[in-house]
């Protein structure tokens, strides 16, 4: 008889990975539609049509009303998605309505019809990292979520890195209707097709491992949730999430600006340099899914106390440097450091969530942290209207502040521990209600 170990997962099938693949892919294209509107509101063509030029308020609240839209859904369909849906019907109707919202969004009637889109087409976006984590934990053993959660996740910098220009592009080539039109056919020809073959639900997941469907499943909604928000260190994880996701709204609203204003780069260079930062993040968030599957589970929020440390010490260099290049490579090694904290979060969630709310507790942590942090990017406005020759500095300190946030949080995470899944040999177990029986060897 073989010890108790890690159930086995459904290595010898390839198409979790493609599933991962298709995962990165939907990411990406979420995040080119965030940046849509970002790049839209600078041209006259668009602001006119809908009222709306002049109006900072207004064109603000374009992003903050997305947001709040997807956090409300993050939170509260995701136990739904969870206890009825499954990974990929969630993700199927997810991506289905946000086809049809950003197809519909240039033929809203005036700005106030508009706004309303943008609500509606962050709540179909909200549940999109739940189901993905969702995913990741029902076809990856515990000890090798690092990976997947790396990759899948690496849509976040590809789809910044790369939307900024794209969308520059097809509104200067061609009009600011093409832009919509573009991304609900990304959706509905590359997002829904990825989906639907290479997305495998809890059942099949399960079969690959020999077990029989998970009992959660048929949990209810508020049963789920109420279950959610019973997870070892949540408040510790919603903070860091809060933290982390108010440095990446803060920093890509104000990075055009900064780089053009206060340090007077081109608008040629400013598309290079605010890009750079995000494909930096690329390559350090691999770095830290690989660094996770590596370490003793108990060692994993030394990701955070690293990337927490490191990023706020290269902000501080962007804040002080005399020299421009100097400030750029600030923002290239924060942006580093920052990715490196990435895969940790959903890491985390898949490992101290109760059975069968692993993607309703994400949803929590996903939902409120994108509802909070999206007051950085005003908060930064003030800072930086207040802080008058040396605005952009005040703006930035609150990056910093942010960080300090995910640092003491690491490490109290990295002192106290505390309860969670049984480890052995340094690495953590899927929790059970009684001792899985061993398997036997052959």
């Amino acid at each position: 008889m073989a010890p108790t170990a890690v159930p086995p997962t459904a290595a010898a099938s390839p198409r979790r990975w493609a599933g991962v693949l298709s995962l990165l892919a939907v990411v990406l294209i979420s995040y080119i539609d965030r940046v849509n509107v970002s790049v839209l509101i600078t041209d006259r063509a668009f602001t006119d049509h809908f009222g709306m030029t002049g109006d900072r308020v207004l064109q603000g609240a374009l992003m903050t009303v997305f947001l709040i839209g997807y956090g409300l859904a993050a939170f509260f369909l995701t136990p739904l998605y969870e206890s009825a849906l499954g990974a990929r019907r969630g993700l199927l109707l997810s991506v289905g309505l946000w086809a049809a919202l950003t197809l519909l969004s240039p033929y809203a009637l005036g700005a106030l019809m508009f706004v309303a889109v943008r609500f509606l087409l962050g709540a179909s976006e909200g549940p999109l990292f739940s189901l993905k984590t969702m995913y990741v934990k029902e076809h990856f053993a515990p000890h090798e979520v690092g990976r997947p959660n790396a990759v899948s996740s690496m849509g976040v910098s590809l789809g910044t890195a790369l939307g900024l220009p794209l969308i520059t592009y097809l509104v200067h080539r061609y009009d600011w209707h093409t832009s919509f039109v573009l991304l609900a056919l990304l959706n509905a020809a590359i997002g829904l097709p990825l989906i639907a073959l290479f997305i495998r639900g809890r059942r099949h997941a399960a079969q690959g491992r020999g077990e029989h469907a998970p009992s959660e499943a048929r949990r209810g909604v508020a049963a789920t949730l109420r279950e959610a928000l019973r997870t070892p260190r949540l408040g510790c994880i919603l903070l860091i999430e809060i933290a982390t996701l108010a440095y990446l709204w803060g920093s890509s609203s104000w990075l055009p600006a900064y780089l053009l204003q206060e340090r007077h780069f081109s608008l040629a260079q400013m598309g290079t340099v605010s890009a750079l930062p995000f494909l930096m993040s690329l390559a350090s968030g691999f770095l830290g899914g690989h660094l996770i599957d590596k370490l003793p589970a108990r060692r994993l929020p030394l990701l955070f106390v690293i990337g927490a440390l490191g990023t706020g010490s290269c902000v501080l260099l962007v804040i002080t440097a005399d020299a421009a290049w100097l400030a750029a490579t600030g923002l290239v090694l924060a942006g580093g450091f920052w990715g490196l904290q990435g895969p940790a979060i959903p890491t985390l969630v898949q490992r101290h969530a109760p059975a069968g709310t692993v993607g309703s507790a994400y949803g929590v942590v996903n939902g409120v942290g994108n509802l909070v942090s999206a007051f950085m990017p005003t908060a930064m406005g003030a800072a930086i209207a207040l802080g008058g020759g040396h605005g952009f500095g005040a703006g930035y300190a609150l990056l910093i502040g942010a960080q300090a946030i995910t640092l003491v949080c690491g490490a109290w995470l990295l002192l106290r521990p505390g309860p969670g899944p049984a480890a052995t040999d340094g690495r953590l177990m899927p929790r059970t209600a009684t001792p899985a029986p061993p398997h036997p060897t052959p």
